[in-house]
């Protein structure tokens, strides 16, 4: 078939490539425009565009799916399209604009997780399974029948980094298999099943540690924003990012939010067990261990703010 492609970030990229260089025709990839990245804020192609130009393939360059983009990719005369993690809308007319109309790999299992966010959600909510589903594009989010889905369990200590870098390369396979599917002739579809939940985009606040809540609560959340937007706390009024920490078996008590290092492992309170600090990075620092940090605070005892 005659497939376009919408897609923007690294999570992707497997998709672009396995769908390049299957028994399909790739005739467009669709990405949002350039992004200003770094200290410098140079204008930076999407990881999708820069793929797809290794791979000679056209490119649209589109921040939303409006008349223009809609001309652009019905000239292609797409027999379907394919999206994953574009991050925009396709409403009517583009959604019928191919033949098949639009499908979309979504790193859930439908109906959990439906929005802009369901990897990290996953993990903040505390899942031990999560996986990839392929469905068909409807006006509602995320809500049209599927084709095809692969289950995921998650390890402790997986980061929504680590588990989107995995879910995008067996996502790729799952979604390779659903066009094959649909090009033959052979694929079914079925309604998705049970109770909805939501998974918005984050923001920055989602980051901010709730050092009240139990110790397994406060790692999930850790894990869930992580590298992005990045989990946090205020120390002396500036910012600490927390990027690893563990679990641990400690004789300490200490209140939520009181950071100490009675035993060498620098300890965090939580509203049950305290956690291990890793790895941190202070504001305008680069990431480094706990321990290099705690030592340069000197200091018995650091209280988060409220």
């Amino acid at each position: 078939m005659r497939l376009v492609f919408a897609g923007t970030p690294d999570a992707a990229v497997p998709s672009l490539r396995a769908l390049a260089a299957s028994a399909h025709e790739v005739v467009g990839v669709v990405t949002r425009g350039d992004a200003p990245l770094g200290r410098k804020r140079v204008l930076t192609p999407s990881p999708v565009a820069q793929a797809a130009e290794e791979l000679g393939l056209p490119v649209i360059k589109a921040d939303r799916l409006d008349a223009a983009a809609t001309a652009a990719i019905a000239a292609l005369e797409p027999e379907l399209g394919v999206i994953v993690a574009y991050g925009g809308l396709v409403r009517e007319p583009l959604l019928s604009a191919p033949d098949h109309g639009w499908i979309n790999l979504h790193f859930s299992l439908l109906p959990a997780w439906r929005g802009a966010a369901p990897v990290q959600r996953a993990l903040i909510a505390g899942d031990r399974v999560t996986g990839a589903s392929v469905f068909q594009l409807v006006p509602e989010l995320d809500a049209g029948d599927v084709y095809g889905e692969l289950q995921h369990p998650i390890a402790d200590g997986t980061t929504a980094g680590d588990l989107l870098a995995a879910l995008s390369v067996s996502g790729a396979t799952l979604l390779e298999e659903v066009v094959d599917a649909i090009a033959a002739g052979t694929a079914t579809a079925v309604p998705q099943r049970g109770e909805p939940s939501l998974a918005p985009k984050l923001v920055l606040e989602d980051g901010r540690i709730p050092w009240t809540d139990d110790a397994e609560a406060v790692l999930a959340r850790i894990h869930g924003v992580t590298p992005e937007p990045g989990a946090w706390t205020i120390l002396d009024g500036a910012r600490l990012k927390v990027h690893r920490a563990r679990r641990q078996q400690v004789a300490e008590v200490l209140p939520p939010g009181r950071f100490a290092a009675p035993g060498g492992d620098v300890l965090v309170g939580t509203g049950t067990d305290p956690l291990v600090l890793e790895t941190v990075q202070p504001a305008g620092r680069g990431t480094m261990s706990a321990a290099d940090w705690w030592r340069g605070q000197r200091a018995e005892s650091l209280e988060a703010d409220a």
